[in-house]
Parts: structure tokens; C-alpha cells; sequence
């Protein structure tokens, strides 16, 4: 017993080890660090006003959408963070239809690196709260973009909301969904809230569960600048609500397969 514990130590202390070895020299990494110091408030600021001036032009959600993409790449690449998917992870979402992604949230990492991960085939948008939307400078680009609008100051408005917007989507569309409400230091997953089993059930949809690992040891809650190293993304089989169970029993199931797999991952 006393061996099968160290080994399960020795395996997590290399897990944590592999996650955080930079993946660049140290004179690269402070080169790309001094461009995105230098260049990288203008690069962002483009991808901010660009909606002013285009978001009325035909085509103009898928294309900013890559665009989008193509910036969240860049900044992993100049932050020396290697993000890795399978190529079977990738096809499967490249071929996923009728969904809602369903993500663990580790850190500020995790949008970026989703959307550097995720093949094109896919399109996908995120749920943001209404007050971001509002925004002067970032509503055009944030509404040009497809982001669903989510008003907290009710939980009735904010699920019908939600409800309403992914019966409207494109079946090959998902909108992205963090179950635990929030990033989370704890060792496993947080508790999950009834958001996306709630919706799911209404529209029909499957859920596509995602695993991120090792964002938060790159980038820890409270840490502004953070590590170079390797995030790594799983992708689980569609997950299926159970209408004749209860919401709970749907959410306690969901929360277990991804726990399965993050607790796996991380022995």
C-alpha cells in the first residue's frame, strides 16, 4: 500500500514538473516576452477596433472569429505556452454538431487556450455576462462575434437568455459553457451549477465535455504573468441528459466523467 501511495506521488510531482518546463530557452522566452510588451497592446487594440469599421460587412462574424483565434495563438506562442489536443480530440470536434461545450476553468488561460486548440471546422462562441457587452469599445466586436449576452440579475432572465440563444444557434455552432461558475484552486473539479444540463434538456442538444489540465500551475490564481510550459486539453465523449432522471442526477453524472478524467490525468 505504502508503494502504490509514492508511486501515485512520484507520478502527480512529474505530471506538475512536465507541465511547467519551458518549452523555449531562457533568451527566447525574454525576447518574446519584451515583443508582446512592446507590440502586443497595438496587435489587440486593432483586434478591438476592426469591428467598428467592418461588423456591417457580409461574412464578417466567420472571419473575425478566425481572426480572433489566429490572436489568441499568437499571444500563447509569444507566452512561450504550448497547448496540446490529440489529433482524434481534434477531429472529433471538428465533426461535432448540435452541442454545448462544457469546460472545466483552471485560469485566465483557459478562453485563450480553447480557442487556440479548437480546429476552425468548429465554431463555437462563449456566454458573457451583459455588463462586458455594454462596453463602449468592446460591444460591436463582442456582439459582431456572436457572444451570447447573459443578464445576472436574474437567474430566470439569465437561463432564457441562455435557452433562447442555442435553440437559435447553427446546429454545427456550440456556445461554451463553465459549469463551476468560476476558476477554482482546489485539487479537483468544483461543484457544477444546473446551467448547462438546464439547457440541454430544453434544446435538445448533447454536451460536449472538455478537460483542461495544468492552466492554473502556468498561471495561478493571483499571478499576472505567467509560466512558460504545456497545457493540455482532453475531449470526452458526448454526454447525453437522461430524461427520465432528475437535473441533479444528469449534473452528478457529468461532474463525474470529467472528474474521472481530470483526477487521471493528474495521479
Amino acid at each position: 500500500m505504502l508503494h502504490r501511495i509514492r508511486s501515485t506521488d512520484t507520478a502527480h510531482d512529474d505530471a506538475q514538473a512536465a507541465a511547467i518546463m519551458p518549452i523555449d530557452p531562457r533568451p527566447i522566452r525574454l525576447v518574446k516576452r519584451a515583443a508582446l510588451i512592446g507590440l502586443g497592446p497595438v496587435y489587440f487594440l486593432f483586434i478591438a477596433f476592426v469591428p467598428l469599421v467592418c461588423a456591417r460587412r457580409a461574412g464578417f462574424r466567420g472571419w473575425y472569429w478566425r481572426l480572433v483565434k489566429r490572436a489568441c495563438s499568437r499571444l500563447l506562442w509569444l507566452l512561450c505556452i504550448r497547448a496540446e489536443m490529440s489529433d482524434a480530440d481534434k477531429q472529433a470536434l471538428a465533426a461535432d454538431t448540435g452541442s454545448i461545450i462544457v469546460i472545466n476553468h483552471r485560469s485566465h488561460l483557459d478562453g485563450f487556450t480553447l480557442m487556440h486548440t479548437v480546429p476552425d471546422e468548429k465554431w463555437f462562441t462563449f456566454a458573457a455576462k451583459k455588463e462586458l457587452c455594454d462596453a463602449a469599445l468592446l460591444s460591436t466586436g463582442f456582439k459582431g462575434a456572436g457572444l451570447v449576452e447573459i443578464d445576472r440579475s436574474s437567474g430566470k432572465i439569465a437561463m432564457e437568455t441562455l435557452s433562447r440563444a442555442v435553440r437559435d444557434m447553427p446546429q454545427r455552432r456550440s456556445v461554451v459553457l463553465f459549469p463551476e461558475g468560476t476558476r477554482k484552486t482546489t485539487a479537483s473539479l468544483g461543484e457544477f451549477k444546473a446551467g448547462a444540463v438546464l439547457v440541454a434538456r430544453e434544446s435538445g442538444r448533447t454536451i460536449r465535455p472538455i478537460v483542461i489540465l495544468d492552466s492554473d500551475r502556468l498561471l495561478p490564481r493571483g499571478k499576472f504573468a505567467p509560466r512558460s510550459g504545456t497545457i493540455r486539453i482532453k475531449v470526452l465523449p458526448p454526454f447525453e441528459c437522461d430524461m427520465t432522471a432528475t437535473v441533479d442526477a444528469d449534473l452528478a453524472r457529468l461532474r463525474a466523467a470529467m472528474m474521472a478524467v481530470f483526477d487521471d490525468a493528474d495521479a
